[in-house]
This record gives structure tokens, C-alpha cells and sequence, in this order.
């Protein structure tokens, strides 16, 4: 009788350690899964997007954030777009909303990207860079206005 009592506490232990591994690996497994979806911020952009996305995110009440310069803008713009130049942007990020994806757009792609970065940095999780710029826009035959 005592050598099942020992056995029976034994199965027991083995049991409760099988049940602590299980809950690690559920544990390890969502630590993963968040890390590799795109962590805590479900609203986060991607760093980029194409200017077909970002033409239907536009359409759908996305913020278009053009960070060319005047004259830049003066040839063709995208209509609805706001002009803040890439080198005036971080004293005037009080003018950029909170509660909007933004949608950064320069004339090839290099400008958008560092102006993302900025955002980022001062805590605008929602932006993004358009791929391409203002050129790509134009080469999708995507509408623009000229001459203003």
C-alpha cells in the first residue's frame, strides 16, 4: 500500500510539471506571435506603401503629407495633400493629427522615409512612406494638379 502511495504522488508530480511546460510554451509562443505581427500597436503602418494603397488609404480619409518643397509643389500635387517641407516639419508636427493614418509623399520616396522616421520618433506610430513619391503617383497615371 505505501508503494502506491508513493507512485500514485509521483504521477502526480509528473503531471504538474507536465501542465508548467504547457503553459510556457503557450507562453514563448505568444511572445512570438506578437513580436512578428507587428508587436503591441495594431495600428501601426507598414514603413512603406504603394501608391495604389495609398491612393485607396487617401480615398478612405487617410492624411496625404506632402514634404517637398513649394516649388516642387507648385508643379504637380496631389489635391486634398498637405505641404509641409521635410526641413520645417519637426517644429511643426502640432498641425499633424493624432487620430489619422498618415501618408507621406516626396517626389521619388527618400524625403517621405526620413520624414516617417521624425514622426515615429516624436510618437506618430501611423505613418508611413509612399513608395516612389510623387513620380510613381504620376507613372500609375494617379491624379495630380499642376501649375498651383
Amino acid at each position: 500500500m505505501a508503494k502506491n502511495k508513493k507512485n500514485s504522488k509521483k504521477q502526480a508530480g509528473n503531471k504538474t510539471w507536465i501542465w508548467v511546460l504547457l503553459g510556457l510554451v503557450a507562453v514563448v509562443a505568444a511572445i512570438l506571435i506578437i513580436n512578428f505581427s507587428g508587436g503591441s500597436n495594431p495600428n501601426k503602418l507598414p514603413d512603406t506603401v504603394t501608391v495604389q494603397d495609398a491612393s485607396t488609404r487617401f480615398e478612405q480619409g487617410a492624411y496625404l503629407l506632402d514634404v517637398r518643397e513649394q516649388s516642387e509643389w507648385d508643379e504637380a500635387h496631389v489635391d486634398g495633400a498637405v505641404l509641409i517641407p521635410l526641413g520645417q516639419l519637426s517644429a511643426r508636427t502640432a498641425e499633424l493629427p493624432t487620430d489619422q493614418d498618415i501618408l507621406i509623399i516626396c517626389r521619388s520616396g527618400n524625403r517621405s522615409g526620413q520624414a516617417r522616421d521624425l514622426l515615429r520618433q516624436a510618437g506618430f506610430e501611423r505613418t508611413t512612406s509612399i513608395s516612389g513619391g510623387i513620380n510613381a503617383w504620376m507613372a500609375a497615371g494617379l491624379p495630380v494638379i499642376s501649375g498651383n
